[in-house]
Formats: structure tokens, sequence, C-alpha cells
């Protein structure tokens, strides 16, 4: 099988090693890897310090360019002492390459899942993003990508719909409601209208978290160019009135620090509709690397494409309702 089918087949132990070492960091031997499919990520033990975190891109997606501009992103961040995790420099360098690889080092972050049910959790969660967003808009992406419905939602089901993954008896049913629900995608981008784009996370959920005194943001993998609720929306789970609690709790969090355009929660469950889409697009098209089949058993059964149709036509019932409103606001 090909490196194109199996982009990390070549980054063996020995080679990962070889890549952090050649940086003048003496590494002990140590390696835990931890959870990441997109890249391939290590706990590296080294020599009389404590461990960093080594990450390892995937091949082809990300230009050298787009990468360095999340890279300084993250480290502006942490220059104004928002938690975050920065990659480190070496030689004035924050990216490295070693054989066909690109890499960065971190410092390993502590911490645990925040406690998203806890009301003053999500304030301090919404106070943290304020501020991230007031660095974000202090300058735009130039080459990293831009959050849209074209993009994430009408390219991800071209692509599907191009594939043989879908069961043929259930082909027609999925690929018409996934069009169902990228119309109400569509019609709710148009009657919120134009809003504010800026530099934001991109996949800010309870994994891309970590809690030890207080919240601290990893894996700008996905960041772009979006808008706020794009960061605030994966923080809500629950029913309605649930959500409603949670989203008053973050948004007072987040006026603390700047304001927040109200027209932007219509946007929600088109959010959550775009990234159901986006999300099945995107294990398909990293189906024939290893790491995909061993983590994602049930993806192509008809069980799966069957409960995805549940999923769309329930967004398509939800982006109908009203916008959730945030309680005690």
């Amino acid at each position: 099988m090909s490196d194109a089918v199996q982009p990390f087949s070549q980054l063996m132990p020995d080679a990962l090693l070889d890549a952090i070492d050649s940086l003048g960091v003496r590494t002990d031997g140590r390696l835990h890897a931890l959870n990441s499919f997109e890249n391939r990520v290590y706990q590296v033990g080294i020599e009389d310090a404590p461990a960093l975190i080594a990450k390892f891109y995937r091949p082809g997606r990300w230009s050298d360019a787009a990468i360095l501009e999340e890279h300084a992103f993250t480290q502006q961040l942490a220059a104004a002492e928002i938690p975050v995790a920065a990659p480190l420099n070496f030689g004035g360098q924050s990216l490295h390459s070693h054989g066909e690889f690109r890499f960065a080092l971190y410092p390993r972050m502590r911490g645990r899942a925040p406690e998203l049910g806890d009301l003053d959790t999500l304030r301090w969660m919404g106070r943290f993003i304020a501020r991230s967003h007031l660095v974000g808009e202090q300058q735009d992406y130039r080459v990293r990508q831009t959050f849209s419905v074209e993009r994430f939602g009408s390219e991800a089901l071209q692509w599907i719909a191009a594939q043989d993954l879908l069961p043929a008896d259930i082909r027609d049913a999925w690929l018409g409601t996934a069009e169902r629900a990228l119309q109400g995608v569509k019609a709710l981008f148009a009657q919120t209208g134009a809003v504010q784009q800026l530099r934001i996370h991109g996949d800010c959920h309870a994994g891309n978290v970590l809690w030890d005194e207080g919240p601290c943001f990893v894996d700008f993998d996905d960041s772009c160019m979006g808008p706020a609720v794009q960061d605030l929306w994966l923080l809500l789970a629950g029913e309605r009135d649930t959500r409603a609690l949670q989203l008053g709790a973050v948004l007072r969090g987040y006026r603390q620090f700047r304001d927040f355009d109200l027209r932007e929660l219509q946007l929600i469950e088109a959010l959550r509709t775009l990234r159901l889409i986006h999300y099945a697009a995107w294990i398909g098209r990293r189906w024939l690397d290893p790491a995909f089949p061993r983590a994602f058993p049930w993806f192509g059964s008809q069980r799966y494409w069957q409960d995805r149709i549940l999923e769309l036509k329930e967004q398509i019932a939800a982006m109908e309702e009203e916008p959730l409103e945030p309680a005690d606001f």
C-alpha cells in the first residue's frame, strides 16, 4: 500500500525520535501516542527535562504557510496571557521537517476535561474565548481557509455523492435528506446576513480543552476565519432548556470582554448541520488510512447511514424552530 494511502507508514519510532533529536533535544526513548486521527501526536520523554508533545502533520493537508499562520496565532494568544498550547521555537522556527514529515513541539499541558454542565465553568470559558477573539480580530488569516457553507457543506455533500460509500437501497434517501438540510442551512445564513469573520479556534469542543485551575485550549489545527459563534455552540449539549442555560452562562462570560452579535445565534443549528455532513465526508476521505477503520468500524454500515438520515431530519426540524435564546442573560 502506498504512502499516499498510509501517509504515516514511515513514521516509525526511530524516525520520530530522530526527528526530535535533530533539534538538539535529547529524547530518552519514552513515547506515548495521544488520541489524534488527522495528525499523529505523541508525548515524548526528554532527558533531564519535562516531557514534550510532538505533533507530526498529515502530509499534503496544509501548506507550510498555513501551518505557520496557525502557529503565529497561538503564539499571539499565549503572549496575551490566554492559556493555549502554542508551539515552541527552536532556532527561531516553530515548524520543522525531517525526511518527508513536518512537525512541531509543544509543552505538555496538564488538565482534565472541563465540566460543561457547570455554569461557572461555562462563564469562565466564555471569558477566555472572548479574549481569544479580541486577538483573533486584530488581523486576518491570509492563507488558511475561511468558513463557508460551500466548503463545509456543498463540497462535502458532492464528494460523498461521487463515492461508493452509501448502501444502494438508502443512497437516494440520504442524499435527498442531506440536500434538504443544506437548503435549510443556506436559508438561515441568508436570513442572518453578513457577520464578522475573524480568526477562531474552529473546533472548540470539550476534547480540545484541558481544565487545570481554568481552561487551556489545545489543537488549533482547524483554526480558520469564521464567525464567533462557531467557537461557542459546541459547548452546548442536552435539551433545549439546558442549552439555553448553558448559552446564557457562556455569553455572560463572553460579554465581559467582547460584544457578541446576537444575530449569530440563528446560525447554531445550521452550523450543527454542516458539521454532521462534513464529519461524514471527513471519515470517508480518510478511510484508507488504517487508523480510521480501527477507530470507526461502524462507518459505511447500513445502520450508520440510517442513523445519519434521522439525524439530518432532526436538524431540518431544528432549523425551522426559533433560534435558541440564552437564559438568565
